[in-house]
């Protein structure tokens, strides 16, 4: 009879549920063994449910495949909403049919996962673009126009030339055709990709401005308006890096 520690390593070599091994070991009366085959199971479950929700989240690119297009671009931005910092967006071309195990829309991400996955994209993406806009130009041009100013920079900063842009619910002024997605980081892979590498990068901005301003708790918040954040406002005063067009910052600035 093979041992409880055998019939681990024979478990591992597993990844069909029909495997005959399955049959076999219901029979074996052990606990430990019946421990080891129902958390096999279940992982062997875990992989296959995985594997089809990144399948589903492949569909608008696969639809693009199948028309002949071959460097789709996914493009997402992070950082409308805060009070202080840039606004990153990334732009990221992965090779076809590529999926990333626990790629989702960065906000459903973990994040103690953000690097992991981020490195990931990184290793296997094709071509990575980002685009930056501080706060003077969101004070500029307004948030939005300089969202599609960041997106655009994005795709300008690709290695390889997209034939076709999935953009998060954004529309650019580009010769390219494209395809606006609502809610496109949970929809599309190549979005999602975008959103991780634009979300992992605006925070380090932000962690590191959190070195040069400190007191506003950036490295935590990220430039949003925490309570933390309001506190450091009422304490130390509006920053170079604050946008003057966002309440409360505007009424700040035009009371001093």
């Amino acid at each position: 009879m093979a041992t409880i520690k055998e019939i681990q390593e024979q478990l591992a070599q597993v990844s069909d549920l029909k495997d005959p091994l399955f049959q076999e070991l219901k029979q074996d009366e052990r606990s430990g063994v019946q421990r080891l085959l129902h958390k096999r199971q279940k992982e062997i479950q875990a992989e296959l449910d995985e594997d089809l929700r990144l399948e589903y989240m492949l569909r608008y690119e696969k639809e693009l495949y199948s028309q002949g297009f071959q460097a789709l671009a996914g493009i997402d931005e992070v950082g409308r909403g805060p009070l202080a910092g840039p606004v990153v967006a990334a732009a990221v071309i992965l090779p076809p049919n590529c999926k990333i195990k626990g790629l989702n829309d960065s906000k459903k991400i973990p994040k103690k996962r953000h690097h992991e996955i981020y490195q990931a994209v990184l290793d296997q993406a094709l071509a990575v673009g980002l685009g930056i806009m501080d706060n003077q130009t969101i004070d500029r041009v307004n948030i939005y126009e300089a969202t599609k100013l960041a997106m655009t920079e994005a795709v300008a900063q690709l290695k390889i030339k997209p034939d076709y842009l999935l953009i998060d619910a954004m529309k650019l002024d580009l010769p390219l055709p494209q395809q606006s997605i609502i809610k496109g980081d949970a929809n599309s892979l190549s979005i999602a990709a975008a959103s991780i590498v634009a979300k992992v990068t605006r925070d380090k901005i932000m962690a590191d401005f959190d070195q040069v301003y400190p007191g506003y708790d950036f490295a935590q918040n990220a430039g949003y308006g925490t309570k933390s954040h309001l506190q450091g406002l009422e304490r130390n005063g509006v920053t170079p890096i604050h946008r003057k067009t966002f309440e409360p910052v505007k009424s700040m600035c035009e009371q001093a």
